[in-house]
């Protein structure tokens, strides 16, 4: 019976002692190192990859933001402002989800198939506010110069970028709203343009955020 009791403590304090070890080593030590790690080699995307503005943190370099009007009585959603150059549809998880404006709480994609009706009626009228919105005296735009991603969510639902297909879609726009010369603008897309991650991953892509930052700079 006693040495029961003696092992059945003896074995009580040897997992006593594991768990006070591991509890150390891995809540503790592991994480200050990784820690200590991350942002002596990379703070900045350590930190969330932020983007500050006169000292400011404004976004992040990975999450998209709107840029919309004030939201006027009645509205369900408030509308573009055009002065800035606009990301990609942000669905997100659709009508379920809380994260329909670039919010943070979740992130997903609408999972709707190809031949989702719901889905195709999305397409079409995100499709025609890009032709409309964009096409501006002398310059209309044709609905086949529309790329995808001026008219799809991403996965996320959180995209920061879009194709310089559809930044550049939108230069005459932005130009004429800010009261620029077209070039102008059209250069400050090409700047703001980064080709693919090691010369052959991914596509070429312009942080929308970055973008326009940079605009706000050329019409101060």
């Amino acid at each position: 019976m006693n040495n029961s009791v003696a092992n059945t403590a003896r074995l009580l304090w040897a997992g006593l002692r594991a768990l006070l070890v591991l509890t150390v080593v891995c809540g503790v030590l592991y994480p200050l190192a990784v820690t200590g790690v991350a942002q002596g080699i990379f703070p900045d995307k350590a930190n969330g990859s932020e983007i500050t503005e006169n000292g400011k943190v404004v976004g992040s370099e990975l999450i998209g933001q709107r840029y919309d009007l004030p939201l006027k009585k009645g509205q369900e959603t408030a509308a573009p402002d055009l002065k800035w150059f606009q990301p990609r549809p942000s669905n997100g998880l659709g009508a379920n989800s809380v994260n329909t404006q670039y919010k943070l709480i979740l992130s997903g994609a609408t999972n709707r198939s190809g031949d989702n009706k719901e889905l195709i009626d999305w397409v079409k009228a995100a499709k025609a506010a890009v032709v409309k919105d964009n096409s501006v005296p002398g310059h209309p735009v044709s609905p086949s110069d529309v790329p995808a991603d001026a008219v799809t969510s991403s996965g996320s639902g959180l995209d920061p970028a879009i194709s310089p297909a559809y930044a550049q879609l939108q230069v005459r726009r932005v130009a004429e709203r800010n009261h620029l010369p077209a070039d102008r603008v059209e250069k400050l897309v090409e700047q703001h343009t980064d080709g693919r991650i090691l010369g052959f991953v991914g596509e070429p892509r312009v942080n929308v955020l970055q973008l326009n930052i940079a605009l706000k700079e050329l019409v101060k």
